[in-house]
Parts: structure tokens; sequence; C-alpha cells
């Protein structure tokens, strides 16, 4: 089982390494709820993601329930039962190890901002690269 939780640690949850999909969404609900140009999600069975902690649930659309930190607001999971039933997603990054779940595409292209296909263009730095020298 892997781990994870809120940025205050007072959500903690457990969810299987093997998740029916791994994808990182470009969409404009998951951009505008997180504030992040796209969110990663592990989709896994419900019964097998336990969470300890209080969530709060906002519904973002008809049938779907973005779930987050009532203390913190970092945003957790997604649930859709009329698109997922039985299933949740998990904001992989919030994993303790979000390398523990290879990446295995990106959805929602057609929403994506340009510059996010332009970023292996970019000057990368290993750590904030500080003001600039005189």
């Amino acid at each position: 089982m892997l781990t994870g939780g809120c940025h205050c640690g007072a959500v903690r949850y457990e969810m299987p390494a093997e998740v029916a999909h791994h994808a990182l969404c470009h969409c404009t609900d998951c951009r505008k709820t997180s504030g992040a140009p796209a969110v990663a999600w592990a989709l896994a069975p419900t019964d097998q993601v336990k969470i300890t902690g209080k969530t709060q649930a906002y519904a973002s659309s008809e049938h779907a329930q973005r779930h987050f930190c009532a203390a913190c607001g970092t945003g957790l999971f997604y649930t859709n039962a009329v698109i997922f039933p039985g299933m949740i997603d998990v904001q992989s990054a919030t994993l303790d190890d979000p390398d523990a779940i290879p990446l295995q595409g990106q959805i929602q292209t057609a929403e994506r901002i340009g510059w996010m296909g332009e970023l292996d263009r970019l000057p990368s730095f290993e750590r904030y690269p500080g003001p600039p020298a005189d």
C-alpha cells in the first residue's frame, strides 16, 4: 500500500500501488480547483483507499465531487458515481512518494495551456536560482 496526505497532515490515506490509470489532466476544472496548470490523478477502487481525517467536498459539476482537506485546503480526491462508479481518483502528487506510480499519459489536452507543451524549451534549475547577480 502507498501512503499520502495533505500539506498540514490532518488527512492521511493509504491506496494500492496498482491503479486503473494514472494520468495528468489538463482540463479547466482541474486547473481552476487546484490553481495548477495540470493535476495528476491515480484511479483506484474506493474500497481499497483508506482515508483518515476530515475532508470537505465540493460539487464541481453535476455528478462530480472534489474532496479537499478541511484544515489546509489541499485537493486530494475526486469522485463521480456516473463516470467512475466504485472508484476514487487520488491526486497522486500528494503521495509520500509521487514516483511510486508511473504516469501513463495526459488527458484533456484540448484544454491544455499552450506553454505547457513547451516546457522542455525553457531553462531548468534544480533549485530556485535566486536574484540576478549585479
